[in-house]
């Protein structure tokens, strides 16, 4: 896609051609159903990654960017000459790199700063024929497409530091939106859900009962999904104790309201659970659980090894951690996701670290690796094999990360 998009950057648009997925995908997709890794799924990704370059192009424009690239300039410099806050940066970032990806801009590093230089103009975004081209392959796109196009309507506002990130995008305009978004209908999201799922059913197939500890349910997708795959595998009867937490109290009601309704006979429980606290004096308590689950969650705490040894202080001594993430190929490869997500600033305020969280927002399953076992998990493990399909296929953006609790000690090392 990226030698299309550079060959075709001085004469005008690309044409977004739906090619068919790699054969060779299947070798490592073999474990999973194939309603799962479908070609729509497949087709979708293809469309938001072209989809999110076209955004950028048009932000680039938006935000003024254009005329300062004469010369070689940073995005924090950037941000200075045309005073935005400084937090911003990091999504100015994000633009200019999807940029570099047409050919249109150019890259330079001096040490860990990354400056930038217009070589030629870009192309006129297609949003319009973008998205026709995206309903097609999936109606459900429709999700992913409209909150992509309010995040990035939010960025001009987000920049100059009229508006606040969160409160824009989770304000009465965005919750409708990512209500959508997070919906199993959505197969581009729903998919973070069923990798989950299964690496969890996998590691707790022999367990004769089940206490599950979830985090930042949301409105309940991953519950929802977790619920039926469990039920398919025959697991639901070992389930002795659910507790589904969500710290925004509208997102917790919603999922309660739905899952109480499906799964009646199910002893679920429902909490509020910050993350970036102590979980024991919120009512979760040590040594409790077979299970902790959550998708695309925990790269949001501020303090990741904080956040990862809480959960490994609630589990049994043989318990595991579960998570989904959307997962970086490669370390500053720019991901279409980011673009909703990356001014907000729970997104992006957090601590860094160079071994196990280099930057912001979404990791690499080395930097999962890394983190899991400082926290002192064992049996660590990646699925699908990442490593082994970006080779094969770099926009594959979808994968579960699992531990297991072996060791005694719970600091943050």
């Amino acid at each position: 896609m990226q030698a299309d998009l550079v060959n075709a950057a001085s004469s005008g648009a690309p044409t977004f051609i739906a090619r068919p997925s790699d054969p060779r995908l299947a070798h490592w997709l073999k474990g999973y159903p194939p309603s799962v890794f479908s070609e729509p799924l497949y087709q979708s990704i293809e469309l938001m990654e072209r989809y999110s370059i076209d955004l950028a192009i048009d932000l680039l424009s938006r935000l003024d960017v254009t005329d300062q690239l004469g010369e070689w300039r940073s995005a924090n410099e950037l941000c200075h000459v045309l005073s935005f806050r400084p937090g911003f940066s990091f999504a100015l970032a994000w633009i200019l790199e999807r940029l570099v990806e047409t050919g249109c801009v150019e890259a330079s590093a001096n040490g860990n700063t990354r400056s930038y230089h217009l070589r030629r103009s870009p192309w006129q975004p297609e949003l319009e024929r973008l998205r026709a081209v995206g309903l097609s392959i999936d109606p459900a796109n429709a999700a992913s497409l409209d909150l992509l196009d309010h995040a990035a309507s939010l960025y001009p506002a987000v920049a100059s530091g009229e508006q606040s990130g969160d409160h824009s995008l989770f304000g009465p305009q965005g919750i409708p939106l990512w209500l959508k978004y997070f919906h199993n209908d959505n197969i581009t999201y729903a998919v973070n859900n069923w990798v989950s799922a299964i690496l969890a059913a996998d590691r707790l197939s022999a367990r004769p009962r089940l206490r599950i500890l979830e985090l930042g349910a949301g409105a309940g997708s991953a519950s929802e999904t977790l619920l039926r795959w469990f039920d398919q595998c025959g697991l639901l009867p070992q389930i002795e104790r659910y507790v589904i937490t969500e710290p925004n109290a509208f997102f917790r009601r919603r999922a309660q309201r739905d899952l109480t309704k499906q799964y009646p006979d199910l002893p679920l429980e429902w909490a509020a659970l910050d993350l970036n606290l102590p979980w024991d004096t919120q009512g979760v308590d040590r040594g409790e659980f077979d299970l902790v689950y959550a998708v695309n969650v925990l790269h949001v705490s501020k303090n990741l090894l904080f956040g990862l040894n809480q959960a490994r202080s609630t589990l049994t001594g043989d318990g595991w951690l579960v998570i989904g993430e959307c997962l970086r190929p490669y370390v500053n490869q720019p991901i279409y996701p980011e673009l909703m997500f990356q001014i907000l600033e729970s997104f992006t305020e957090v601590q860094t670290d160079p071994e196990i969280r280099p930057n912001p927002g979404f990791l690499t399953a080395d930097h999962w690796r890394h983190a899991f076992a400082r926290a002192g998990f064992e049996r660590a493990e990646v699925a699908p094999d990442i490593d082994s399909i970006r080779e094969i296929y770099p926009h594959f953006f979808t994968g579960a990360i699992c531990g297991q609790n072996r060791a005694t000690t719970n600091d943050v090392r």
